[in-house]
């Protein structure tokens, strides 16, 4: 019988330990806050913004939001971001992406002290994920290790199979399973027999961004499959894995939506956490 991982009733357990942590800290007159910057109009980013303020507001988290129009220099949201890297009550900044062409994200990111960067996407944080040694974790990755962690899927040992390499999911991601001990393999577009790989994974994450591009001939029987794909099909969300065809194969699967989408908000809200721990020298 194949096991759904349910991202909801996940995120439910690490939003729970969250707003404890927020409670304990208040009850030493401690705030946590949570700076979220959002440049331009895009849809999705609304959501998404819309959704971190809700989580925010429901642990105890002081949100602060701000919405800054399309046409904003770089100049005025480096000047933003120096005044809230100042500012003691924030803890945590994130600055919505993507970000309007005229902007260099490279330059934005840089300039978040990486202390407050929850996004862990400052390369001081990215080189502490590849030591080892780190405070914080891009959202989403960490989320798939907090959802193998809650259903006792051991990775040492593993034959680990990532599909995608992108800075804020697959490079972290491979980092993690390998801090792990898991033996893990990072695949992408130039990868040759693609199939072949695939096949040998005990634990597949597919973040390729392709709807349905993870088939059952892909999927080793009894492998532990992780969709962390959000793609729109028919008007339908869907992930990067066939669910249907594949859920059958695999020993455990998450669906999409409800799998690894809960997570990503969920660990924004523990990093936040983590940060004003850190930033009061509190112990974790």
């Amino acid at each position: 019988m194949t096991k759904i991982i349910d991202g909801k009733v996940i995120s439910a357990a690490v939003k729970q330990r969250v707003a404890d942590g927020v409670k304990e800290l208040n009850a030493k007159g401690i705030t946590v806050g949570l700076a979220v910057i959002i440049v331009g109009d895009d849809p999705a980013s609304k959501v998404y913004v819309a959704n971190k303020k809700k989580a925010c507001e429901a642990l105890g988290i002081i949100s602060e939001e701000y919405a800054l129009p399309e046409s904003t220099t770089e100049e005025e949201l480096l000047s933003l971001i120096k005044e809230l890297n100042s500012k003691k009550s924030i803890n945590g900044i994130l600055c919505q992406l993507p970000l309007p062409k005229h902007l260099d994200e490279k330059i934005i990111i840089n300039s978040i002290l990486p202390e407050k960067d929850v996004d862990a996407f400052h390369p001081s944080n990215v080189g502490k994920i590849m030591i080892g040694d780190y405070d914080f974790v891009p959202c989403t990755p960490a989320g798939v290790m907090e959802m193998l962690k809650y259903e006792n899927i051991d990775v040492e040992g593993k034959t680990c199979v990532v599909i995608g390499r992108s800075n804020i999911v697959g490079k972290p991601m491979g980092m993690l399973l390998l801090h792990k001990n898991g033996t893990v393999t990072i695949c992408h577009s130039r990868t040759k027999n693609l199939k072949e790989i695939c096949l040998t994974a005990d634990i597949l994450v597919a973040a390729v961004g392709r709807a349905n591009f993870v088939t059952a001939d892909m999927v080793k029987e009894g492998a532990v499959v992780i969709d962390v794909g959000m793609n729109r099909e028919n008007g339908k969300l869907c992930g990067d894995v066939d669910y249907e065809n594949v859920k059958d194969k695999a020993s455990a699967i998450t669906p999409v939506p409800g799998g690894v989408g809960p997570m990503t908000i969920a660990m924004l809200m523990q990093n936040t956490l983590t940060a004003a721990k850190k930033q009061n020298n509190c112990k974790e």
